[in-house]
C-alpha cells in the first residue's frame, strides 16, 4: 500500500533536551530486600535466594486511572516492566559481567543495572490482573522498586531468536546457567 499523506518535518525545530521527567505509576512487591540472591535476569534463578522463579506484585498508583489503562492487558502471557534501580548510585564506564571470564566489558553491551539512568526492563510472566495489581511469575526486581511503565511483551514484535548475542557467543554458556557468585 503507498502513503497517501505526504511526507512532514517534526523534529528540525524541535530542541534536544538534555533532562527528562519520569513519573513513577507504581512499585515492586516482591520477596527480594537484598541485592545478592536477587535473580539478575527473570530466567537465571540458581544461586538465587529461592533457586527457582517466585511470584510478585506490582502495585499501580491510585488516583491516575490505572484500572482503566489496565484494561485487556491480561490477555497477554508476558508483560515488559520498565523500572528505575533507585538504590544504585554511581556508574562505570566498563564493569565486570557475573558470566564467563573477569573481564571488563562497555556498559552498554552488558545487561548491569548500574547505567547513567539507572533504567531497567523485565520481561515478566502475566499471571493476573486484579483492580491496580499486576500479579507476576519470575520476578528479578527489589521489593519497592519504583516502576515507570508497563508495556506488552509482543512476541512478532520482541522477540528475535536468530539475533547475534555479542560476547555471550565467546563464553559459550548456556542462558539459563548460573551466574559467577563471588
Amino acid at each position: 500500500m503507498k502513503r497517501k499523506k505526504p511526507p512532514q518535518d517534526h523534529t528540525s525545530g524541535a530542541e534536544q533536551p538534555l533532562h527528562v521527567t519520569a513519573r513513577v505509576i507504581g512499585y515492586v512487591r516482591s520477596p527480594y530486600k537484598e541485592r545478592f540472591g536477587t535473580p539478575r535476569q527473570p530466567t537465571v534463578t540458581e544461586q538465587t535466594l529461592a533457586d527457582a522463579a517466585v511470584d510478585a506484585t506490582i502495585e499501580l498508583l491510585p488516583g491516575h486511572n490505572f484500572e482503566q489503562a489496565l484494561k485487556d492487558l491480561s490477555g497477554f502471557e508476558y508483560v515488559w516492566v520498565i523500572a528505575w534501580c533507585h538504590l544504585n548510585e554511581s556508574w562505570q564506564p566498563t564493569v565486570i559481567p557475573p558470566r564467563g571470564p573477569k573481564v571488563r566489558r562497555g556498559l552498554f553491551a552488558t545487561r548491569s543495572p548500574h547505567r547513567p539512568n539507572p533504567i531497567v526492563i523485565s520481561a515478566l510472566k502475566l499471571t493476573r490482573v486484579e483492580g491496580r495489581t499486576l500479579h507476576v511469575h519470575g520476578i528479578d526486581l527489589l521489593d519497592g522498586t519504583p516502576v515507570l511503565d508497563i508495556k506488552p511483551y509482543v512476541p512478532y514484535a520482541d522477540a528475535f531468536p536468530d539475533a547475534r548475542e555479542g560476547w555471550l557467543e565467546e563464553i559459550g554458556q548456556a542462558p539459563d546457567a548460573p551466574d559467577r557468585c563471588e
